[in-house]
């Protein structure tokens, strides 16, 4: 099997994505930016649909089948430079201990029981997904000690992230606690997110009212209250969720909720 992807189709539609290919069974090789790359089963490899690549998969002796199974990933949830991706592109990353086998073991039993998932499950996966693939990068990149240091900071912003999306919850999150988590200081850690979009305090609300916003739009969860929600995703006091939601999207959540699950 061959997938070729060429400058003239990404000039033609470029969805930005990256992609993690799970190679399960078989042999897979790798042609990108001038190099090529053998991968063996159970070997991750990252690659990216905004470059031209071309990928050959053939059987292994004794087999007659191939079988892997990929991950597309949009780039605005991992936010690392360029500089970062060529590091990771093309590097055979192991999903035979450790995170890459979680990731792998995720990936494949999302693959094998997709019939019994509903379409509101679609973001709760991609959230564990992303976690998962945020923390297989950090390692990767935490074991190459010949990274530059600005590689070294976006891994470290990207653990940073990771440990927030998990604590999300936790309405005692925050710039210190997660600072001391990561044994750095305060000082430092707002340093780290001087070169993001949004400083940590708000990006740390903005997942939050994204999760909340996500809850309030799902059929299956209408009953639950509001102030429920919002104690879910760190809003212990009603009236300050109330007045967050507000002013990022216009209106309360009551009518949020009644504009997107009405019948």
């Amino acid at each position: 099997m061959t997938l070729r992807r060429t400058q003239k189709l990404i000039e033609q539609s470029d969805p930005e994505l990256y992609h993690l290919s799970l190679n399960l069974r078989g042999r897979m090789g790798l042609s990108s930016s001038g190099h090529e790359a053998e991968y063996e089963p159970y070997d991750l490899v990252l690659h990216d649909t905004s470059r031209p690549h071309l990928i050959r998969a053939t059987t292994s002796h004794g087999e007659d089948t191939i079988l892997g199974t990929g991950l597309f990933i949009p780039r605005k949830l991992l936010p690392l430079s360029d500089k970062v991706i060529d590091s990771l592109i093309m590097q055979r990353l192991s999903a035979r201990e450790g995170i890459g086998a979680l990731l792998a073991q995720f990936l494949t039993q999302v693959n094998r029981d997709s019939g019994s998932y509903r379409p509101d499950d679609g973001p709760r996966l991609g959230t564990v997904a992303i976690n998962l693939l945020s923390a297989l990068f950090t390692h990767a990149l935490d074991v190459s000690g010949s990274l530059p240091p600005e590689t070294h900071r976006q891994a470290l912003v990207l653990r940073i992230r990771a440990f927030i999306q998990q604590h999300l919850h936790d309405p005692h999150l925050t710039p210190r606690t997660i600072a001391s988590a990561h044994h750095i200081s305060t000082s430092y850690l707002h340093r780290l997110f001087q070169h993001e979009e949004e400083t940590i305090a708000a990006w740390i609300r903005h997942q939050r009212l994204d999760h909340a916003r996500r809850d309030l739009a799902d059929p299956a969860q209408r009953t639950t209250p509001i102030y429920a929600i919002a104690a879910r995703w760190g809003f212990p006091r009603a009236s300050d969720f109330t007045r967050a939601f507000r002013t990022a999207c216009g209106i309360p959540p009551k009518e949020y909720r009644h504009q997107h699950t009405v019948e």
